[in-house]
């Protein structure tokens, strides 16, 4: 399209905005993105990413590096005051449907620079600092979005405008969208720390669910550690972030001489859902889009997923390769799943944020008696598959995550293997279908991962898999049927009712 500036404008250069620019020009569309900020903040904020927001990051070349600034645990334990084991989600250190440890505790700021070095890969990308966002203004086919920077006021013409400008997103005002308040408000004091002698911190993630003071003790990447303390009734942001204060809230972890104090700030801990994801040419994403409490560790990894579902349906839009109706699908695919993550947070924020001495030692032996009688829901956290959108209705799997296969050395992961795009895999010719990577289950290249696609395939009753860019399934079933109901979504012929999978294998 000419007088264009770029395909895709982002506002907000913060994980969810450079992977997002990462993966839709990854896909063909040019990008520019603004931010504010003259670089990276320094200081930590997210704490954790797990195993399928590692893929993501491994699919732009940044998961390698993340990983060397990151740490694993075995488990997230939430306590009673006096240590007794409420509820257990184990396995964190495990390898994951994602090819990935379950839980990474991260550095942000690092993850943050591991991401932007990927920047000079790609020369359809430009990282513009220092750009305020002022407002915008639509027209038929483009958006143009105004800007202050210290060369006086600008305007950038684009295809499409992104807002991942973070909770209070300027984008999201301009635009008029309204948020979904889940109701979940509390006042939450956050402590970072270097640490100078490990072997006297926890080695696991804690939740202490202590009435007089409910107390978050978790792991972070880079040789640091983090304590939340809730507020109570009274008590002010001032008081404390007194240093004596948070002294008198570390003392009982006897971690004086073993830490020093990083970073101190009190936070709201929020639920909220945007109303539309998607207005016009506009698009949100990240905190922009929906605000999770930390109680589940999923804020940063909600961001990047919205970032893998919208980025390639963008960068296939604006190269043409794919309908523009192809982003309507982008809320209806996401929206569940964050939702239920940010439920899944509340849940153990309420859990958690009990100081009502007589709720609490209900809700102690409530669950305590759950735990003795096999009944407590420990494990691994199950969020939506994708039941509405760009899916192939009637194959078994349509909608699942197609988990990333690693060999038994740990070296080889399946998606270094076969590149980015879409895979078709099952017993087909690799120039059967010249648009659409195909892979033949005979192909040596395959390696180990052969044995677990093969048994995948049984699992499902199918003789293939059409796996879309963001690793989730599109259909099962056979290779031409699949073929030919990708290249007419592509083509912007109608598809065979991408609505719903009306049947699922186990």
């Amino acid at each position: 399209m000419s007088g264009l500036d770029c395909d895709v404008l982002i506002v907000g250069a913060g994980p969810t905005g450079i992977s997002l620019a990462l993966i839709a020009a990854q896909y063909g569309a040019s990008v520019i993105i603004c931010e504010k900020e003259a670089d990276v903040y320094p200081l930590p904020r997210a704490a954790h990413i797990d195993h399928e927001v590692m893929r993501i990051f491994q699919s732009v070349g940044a998961a390698e590096e993340i990983a060397a600034t990151s740490r694993t645990t075995s488990h997230y334990d939430f306590l009673t005051a006096d240590g007794e084991i409420l509820l257990r989600f184990d396995g964190s250190d495990q390898i994951g449907p994602g090819g990935w440890p379950g839980a990474n505790m991260i550095h942000q700021p690092s993850l943050e620079r591991a991401l932007r070095k990927r920047l000079p890969d790609t020369d359809r990308i430009e990282l513009r600092t220092l750009w305020t966002f002022v407002g915008y203004e639509e027209t038929g086919e483009s958006v143009s979005a105004k800007f202050e920077t210290p060369e006086g006021s600008r305007t950038v013409t684009a295809q499409f405008l992104a807002g991942t400008d973070g909770t209070r997103s300027p984008v999201r005002a301009a635009a008029g969208i309204e948020l979904d308040d889940l109701q979940f408000d509390e006042p939450w004091l956050v402590i970072d720390t270097i640490v100078q002698d490990f072997e006297r911190l926890p080695k696991v993630n804690l939740q202490i669910c202590d009435p007089a003071r409910p107390t978050t003790c978790v792991l972070m990447g880079e040789g640091r550690h983090r304590w939340e303390f809730m507020m109570l009734p009274g008590e002010t942001p001032e008081q404390v972030l007194d240093d004596a204060f948070i002294a008198g809230l570390l003392e009982p972890w006897k971690v004086d001489g073993a830490v020093i104090l990083e970073r101190k700030a009190v936070y709201r801990f929020n639920a909220r859902v945007a109303k539309s994801w998607k207005k016009g040419r506009v698009l949100l994403a990240g905190d922009a889009a929906h605000q999770t409490p930390p109680f589940a560790g999923q804020g940063l990894c909600a961001g990047a997923r919205d970032a893998a579902n919208l980025g390639w349906k963008l960068g296939m839009v604006a190269s043409g390769k794919a309908p523009e109706e192809t982003l309507d699908t982008y809320q209806i695919e996401r929206e569940p799943h964050a939702r239920a993550t940010i439920e899944m947070a509340m849940m153990m924020g309420r859990t958690v944020c009990i100081t009502d001495p007589a709720a609490a030692a209900e809700r102690d032996r409530q669950m305590l008696a759950a735990r003795a009688a096999g009944q407590s829901p420990d494990g691994r956290t199950n969020y939506p598959e994708i039941i509405s959108g760009l899916i192939f209705e009637g194959g078994s799997g349509a909608g699942t995550y197609f988990p990333q296969f690693v060999s038994a050395d740990g070296r080889t992961r399946l998606d270094d293997v076969l590149g980015a795009g879409a895979w078709l895999i099952g017993n087909c010719g690799s120039s059967d279908f010249p648009d659409l990577k195909t892979v033949n289950l005979k192909s040596e290249k395959l390696g180990s991962a052969k044995s677990d696609i093969q048994r995948w395939l049984a699992r499902h009753h199918v003789e293939a898999v059409l796996i879309r860019p963001d690793r989730y399934v599109f259909g099962t079933g056979s290779p031409v049927a699949l073929a030919e109901a990708w290249q007419n979504l592509l083509a912007s012929k109608p598809a065979p009712k991408l609505q719903k999978a009306s049947s699922r294998g186990p």
